[in-house]
């Protein structure tokens, strides 16, 4: 039995978490549940899963009946615990991450941002004791099975995007893109942040950054490839020439499966490919001139120290002024990279650091468009 806490049981990965948990409940318990401001269907989550700890920003609201509150770091160390899912947004699942790896815990990480803000401090966690890191992200899940078995490591990396609902649109076209445009993802169904992420191809450069840190492959060895039809969910290259690439329908529930039963595969609630449905498998490269936010990431990885910090907050603040029509869609590169030129930047080598970066672009991005009717002319205008 494979007994695990969720952090961030009630965001989008984490209800799909618990779907796939309800699948296999022969083999998979949930001991602990963490939420932020959901107290209802956290609420009915501790009614129906009955973990014996949980966390809530807001306990006065939730109905735990007999489960006890923790903090997120105590979940993540109790000796109860197998595994500890990060399903967190942001910054919040940093220090929960870094403590379950300390104490020897796996780890299914979902949170993009705790690989890119603390890449080196979570691999030298996982290093110290041994705790394993399992990616439940699709694309980083398909590298990981297509590295299973290998002795060679990987001659290229090529990371796929659906491209969202834009990358064929003109840059005009991009200008006015509302917020229920961007949102409106033609495969995905994903939390608001990660689907403008998606919109603007952020998500692929933190993912780009996460590949480094996860698979030890230098940036110069990692491709994305625009792949609408989200099919195959990543390639791997090796010295030979040989290419072996993981393929399956576009659902979350096979990688976060595959993290939970590793090293074994189980019947999964995703549906089989219709093989003879599958007419085209498309791949295009990415104008970086029309999404900026690849081309920032990368830049901000190969740079280090606390760049990526400043990569993540900035981004965040952006796209949630995008969110409230505040600015452009392309006004969230913009902001990034003012936000990145001005940083002076420190060495990564503690929270404490990067969380100060995190918080500086942040403020930064605030300061920069204050008002809801301000709109950024250029990465280099004032607003």
């Amino acid at each position: 039995m494979n007994r695990v806490a969720l952090l961030g049981s009630t965001g989008s990965i984490g209800t799909q978490t618990l779907q796939v948990v309800r699948h296999l409940r022969d083999v998979v318990e949930v001991v602990a549940l963490t939420a932020g401001q959901n107290a209802r269907l956290l609420s009915q989550q501790l009614a129906e899963f009955r973990p014996r700890l949980y966390h809530s920003l807001v306990p006065e609201q939730v109905d735990c009946g007999d489960t006890h509150l923790a903090t997120p770091e105590e979940i993540a160390t109790d000796d109860r615990i197998d595994t500890v899912i990060v399903a967190t947004e942001g910054r919040a699942g940093l220090r929960p991450t870094l403590a379950a790896l300390t104490h020897g815990k796996r780890v299914a990480l979902a949170n993009k941002e705790v690989l890119v803000m603390a890449g080196n401090l979570v691999r030298e966690a996982a290093q110290c004791t041994g705790a394993a890191i399992m990616p439940i992200d699709s694309e980083h899940s398909a590298i990981w099975q297509c590295l299973n078995g290998e002795t060679t490591t990987a001659e290229q990396v090529l990371l796929t995007a659906s491209g969202g609902p834009f990358y064929d649109c003109s840059n005009e076209r991009l200008s006015n893109v509302t917020a229920a445009e961007a949102l409106a993802h033609p495969i995905w169904a994903m939390g608001s942040k990660i689907t403008i992420d998606s919109a603007t191809l952020m998500n692929k450069g933190l993912e780009v950054i996460e590949a480094h840190w996860l698979f030890d492959v230098p940036y110069e060895k990692i491709q994305v490839l625009i792949h609408p039809e989200c099919i195959v969910h990543s390639m791997v290259e090796f010295i030979d020439g040989s290419v072996k690439a993981q393929l399956s329908s576009p659902d979350m529930t096979l990688a976060i499966q595959y993290a939970l039963t590793y090293p074994e595969r189980l019947r999964a609630l995703t549906q089989p490919l219709a093989w003879d449905a599958v007419r085209t498998l498309t791949f295009l490269p990415v104008d970086t001139d029309r999404f900026a936010c690849l081309r920032l990431a990368r830049d901000a990885g190969r740079a280090g120290r606390t760049y990526p910090a400043v990569l993540c907050g900035a981004d965040e603040e952006a796209v949630d002024l995008f969110l409230a029509g505040a600015i452009r869609l392309p006004d969230i590169a913009n902001l990034v990279d003012r936000a990145l030129q001005a940083h002076n930047p420190a060495d990564a080598t503690s929270l404490e650091a990067i969380i100060a970066a995190d918080d500086w672009a942040r403020d930064y991005v605030k300061r920069h468009c204050s008002s809801p009717n301000n709109r950024l002319a250029d990465s280099r205008g004032t607003t």
